[in-house]
């Protein structure tokens, strides 16, 4: 980065619309007591909650239902050496409405890998922080 490089924070609207544009994101989560980063697909909800679809029986389910965890999302050209990440962090839960369930199976997060027992994990976006990075010619 060079001193004519900007970087500025983004605000809560921003950050909801940049992450609506991008298809894949990293949830951070705790595994063994140790830090663990796993890539998935998502979507936002209509109360700007991130969505994941996934398997009931998956390490990942087992290891943030009911916890908060961090989400992020970017995106970057390294050769103009400009770009953005947003992080949103919340509760990771379950969800276990047979009607938001059903919903979410028509407009939710479609799964990039056959799923035998689909569940949807909905991450609160209690926190969303997000930076941008522009290159100066």
């Amino acid at each position: 980065m060079s001193q004519e490089d900007t970087f500025h924070e983004l605000g809560r609207r921003e950050c909801l619309r940049l992450l609506a544009e991008v298809p894949v994101g990293r949830v951070v989560y705790t595994r063994q007591a140790l830090p663990a980063v796993l890539p998935v697909n998502f979507c936002l909800d209509a109360d700007d909650s991130v969505l994941l679809r996934t398997s009931s029986d998956s390490e990942l389910v087992r290891a943030i239902d009911g916890v908060v965890v961090a989400f992020e999302a970017d995106e970057f050209d390294a050769e103009s050496r400009s770009g953005w990440s947003v992080v949103v962090t919340g509760r990771a839960t379950v969800v276990t409405d047979p009607v938001e369930h059903e919903r979410l199976s028509q407009a939710g997060p479609a799964s990039w890998m056959p799923l035998r027992s689909v569940v949807f994990v909905r991450i609160e976006s209690e926190m969303v922080t997000g930076r941008d990075l522009r290159a100066h010619a």
